[in-house]
């Protein structure tokens, strides 16, 4: 493993999403530099401001505030979370023609100032987003994927924990699949620690049920539903799980994480951006080809994938 000697990490985006990914990957010490990109200037200077303030805490970091993408350049990883955020009772794929247009203008100055860049797509909808992105400027998939479903994993790891009674790190279960309504939990291979899942017991008695199981997806899969009724955005978790994948990259860790590159024949599928376990290191994000799904896993992540194409070509076509 090589780690990156004085790291530098862009964020593209002051709003909430960003502000707490900069955050994060302060109080983490993931970067030696942290560049807050955003048009808006007097925003962007207000948060890195703000950031700056608590350098005493957060140890030999840096944080600057920039309206001007030459700050950006030489990046080893822009993580991009700019674009209009998700209503209450708005889907991530609804959001797409605004944000595709956003990305058609944006993606293209970034990937100029850090052509050497790893990049991570934040922003939602964040699947369609990257194949779009990938497309336009023709950088290596490997190089550009997006964040996918690395919290949704968080979140269904959380809940399996608390009710079989052990740590979140001793869950080993990923979601697949679009992030958004389509994904889907790889219940076949789910297991706490070397248990499967469904043999986990607690007092003597098993723990899981396949009804219980059912609800906990469904809970999972609209979790951001409830925060963004109750409080307009999530953004602490999701600026976690960029940091997160971002120290994966930076310590050129080969950490096996659920992000979302293009894929090429991952069980017949290319050409669609989709969450998949895959090895995220230095040079990108490599799916995991061997990976193991059910006959219904395989249907529901094809079904995924139809639904995430049909949605890039209605922006094609547009």
């Amino acid at each position: 493993m090589a780690v990156i000697e004085s790291p530098k990490v862009t964020i593209v985006g002051a709003g909430s999403v960003g502000s707490a990914t900069a955050y994060a990957t302060l109080i983490r010490g993931a970067a030696r530099n942290v560049v807050l990109y955003d048009i808006n200037a007097a925003r962007v200077e207000a948060e890195a401001l703000d950031l700056a303030h608590g350098a005493m805490f957060t140890g030999s970091s840096s944080v600057v505030g920039s309206s001007n993408v030459a700050d950006t350049s030489g990046s080893h990883v822009v993580i991009v979370t700019a674009g209009a955020a998700q209503k209450p009772g708005q889907t991530r794929l609804e959001l797409i023609g605004t944000n595709a247009r956003i990305f058609s203008t944006m993606i293209p100055q970034l990937v100029e100032a850090s052509p050497d860049a790893i990049f991570v797509i934040v922003t939602n909808p964040c699947d369609v987003l990257t194949m779009l992105a990938v497309e336009q400027t023709g950088i290596d998939p490997a190089r550009m994927f997006a964040s996918g479903c690395v919290l949704d994993t968080s979140r269904l790891r959380w809940r399996l924990a608390e009710r079989a009674g052990v740590a979140a790190r001793s869950v080993h279960a990923h979601i697949a699949g679009e992030h958004g309504d389509t994904e889907f939990p790889l219940w076949s291979s789910a297991a706490i620690g070397p248990v499967p899942l469904l043999e986990w017991k607690r007092d003597g008695e098993l723990v899981f049920a396949r009804d219980e199981l059912d609800q906990i997806a469904h809970d999972v899969r609209t979790a951001a539903y409830k925060i963004i009724e109750g409080k307009g955005s999530t953004n602490y978790a999701i600026g976690l799980s960029a940091t997160r994948i971002t120290e994966a990259i930076l310590r050129d860790e080969h950490a096996v994480l659920p992000v979302s590159p293009v894929l090429n024949d991952f069980h017949g599928i290319s050409g669609v951006a989709m969450s998949v376990p895959s090895i995220v290191n230095r040079h990108g994000a490599f799916p995991v080809t061997e990976t193991r799904m059910s006959d219904d896993e395989l249907a529901l992540l094809r079904a995924s994938a139809d639904t995430l194409t049909d949605t890039a070509d209605q922006v094609r076509g547009a």
